[in-house]
């Protein structure tokens, strides 16, 4: 961290509260936030779009070939877009959510969005941010096995179940766990040295919080 830029990097399942949490850490130290799970929406939506199903390899690479990536912020977010558009409400459609984790389980597409993921540190530092804090399922593990921040955030299935009904989506949580922890590539699990929270009954401020207070030390002693 001798430049002062610095690269938080936040995993765990679907609604253990990684988005909420990065979005609150933003804020508060001022970084671009980028949400790798809205990414992987944004493509799967694109996909459905185009009427490629996960199973047809062949068809998903020839779409993956013709996919132009941009990134838009707005405030804080680093929005993906494709083709210039950035995806709206869709990324969060019944369809989406039953697909998302088989279109991310495909080594191709994954591969097809690393760079594009690694690529956010220099638009956070060209746009003047301080740092970068990502989430998603593999960003202390693969995309940024070097950050200076690394979190894992869980929380159990029932209770995740009940945040995803309060925000009105159906979202079959323990089913797309399996399916993200048993990929063969990048899959969700807790990276060595990550700092492991468990959110089940912890209310959102107080797990800002706990990872605020790691940030400001470090940061305090650089």
């Amino acid at each position: 961290m001798s430049s002062g830029f610095f690269i938080v990097a936040i995993d765990g399942g679907a609604a253990a509260g990684k988005s909420s949490t990065a979005r609150a850490l933003a804020e508060r130290f001022d970084l671009m936030h980028a949400d790798t799970g809205s990414y992987f929406r944004a493509v799967t939506a694109e996909m459905l779009r185009l009427g490629v199903p996960p199973g047809d390899l062949p068809a998903v690479r020839t779409a993956l070939a013709a996919l132009r990536l941009g990134t838009r912020v707005t405030g804080r977010s680093a929005e993906m877009e494709i083709a210039g558009r950035v995806a709206g409400n869709e990324i969060r459609s019944a369809d989406v959510n039953s697909a998302v984790s088989h279109f991310a389980a495909i080594p191709e597409l994954r591969a097809a969005l690393l760079a594009y993921e690694r690529g956010q540190p220099a638009v956070a530092r060209a746009r003047g941010f301080r740092g970068l804090v990502m989430d998603g399922r593999d960003i202390g593990s693969v995309i940024f096995p070097n950050a200076d921040f690394r979190f894992f955030l869980h929380a159990d299935p029932a209770e995740r179940t009940r945040r995803r009904a309060r925000e009105g989506q159906n979202d079959a949580v323990a089913e797309r766990d399996r399916i993200d922890s048993s990929r063969s590539t990048a899959p969700l699990s807790c990276p060595a040295g990550a700092i492991s929270i468990d959110s089940t009954h912890l209310t959102l401020g107080q797990v800002i919080d706990r990872m605020a207070e790691s940030i400001s030390a470090r940061n305090a002693s650089a």
